[in-house]
């Protein structure tokens, strides 16, 4: 089984979102035994909550489910628990250093260093813009190369 963690800040916009929209794929692909997908925020603020409302909008209008999803914190034990830990933007990547910076066997890295040209660096925070669909347009295109990467790595 392959562990893969989506961390944003609050774990209610774009993690969630992330989560959701992987997952879609993974089943689509029918690579749901071999693909377990979770997500978490650097902080407590939103513990407990579902995803935002602009994050349950944009998946409601792509028909993907975030049913029973909750918003938790992330903890130094997910290091030892998940093979990929995808941060959505660079403060994210810091926050996770901070908690634990030596790590073996995990793979730590932005979603968006996944996207060849990619036109930015970080998913951007929609939670301040309230720009839902360029973070999901964002969001998607990082998910279809972490997936391609991870069929590729773990021959799926």
């Amino acid at each position: 089984m392959i562990h893969v963690l989506f961390v944003c800040l609050g774990n209610i916009c774009r993690s969630p979102m992330a989560e959701a929209v992987f997952r879609n794929m993974v089943e689509e692909e029918g690579l749901s035994e071999q693909i377990r997908v979770d997500s978490a925020g650097i902080g407590h603020w939103h513990q407990g909550e579902p995803p935002h409302e602009g994050t349950q909008n944009i998946l409601d209008q792509n028909h993907i489910s975030y049913e029973g999803m909750r918003a938790r914190q992330i903890k130094e034990t997910d290091w030892d628990e998940f093979d990929y830990i995808i941060a959505m933007d660079e403060q994210n990547m810091r926050d996770l250093e901070a908690i634990r910076d030596e790590y073996e066997g995990v793979t730590v890295k932005r979603l968006l260093d996944l996207v060849p040209d990619a036109k930015e660096q970080n998913v951007p925070d929609p939670y301040f813009t309230g720009n839902f669909d360029y973070v999901y347009d964002l969001v998607s295109e990082g998910c279809q190369y972490l997936l391609k990467e991870i069929k590729e790595a773990h021959n799926l």
